[in-house]
């Protein structure tokens, strides 16, 4: 999907183990689990990145 160097660490991560990384992929963002970096990944639209992270806003509050 991306390469390696391409993926960064959400800022939503904590430090409890559930990571995610995301990569900018011109129109699309890539997401997947940081600890299986060879698994499955998604691909979101912008629109779709959004509601995600408007999701894990409303989680954590």
């Amino acid at each position: 999907m991306a390469e390696e160097t391409s993926w960064y660490k959400s800022s939503y991560s904590n430090g409890g183990g559930n990571c995610v990384e995301v990569a900018y992929l011109g129109y699309d963002i890539g997401v997947r689990d940081s600890k299986v970096k060879a698994g499955p990944a998604i691909l979101l639209t912008p629109s779709a990145w959004s509601s995600f992270i408007a999701d894990i806003r409303v989680e954590r509050h």
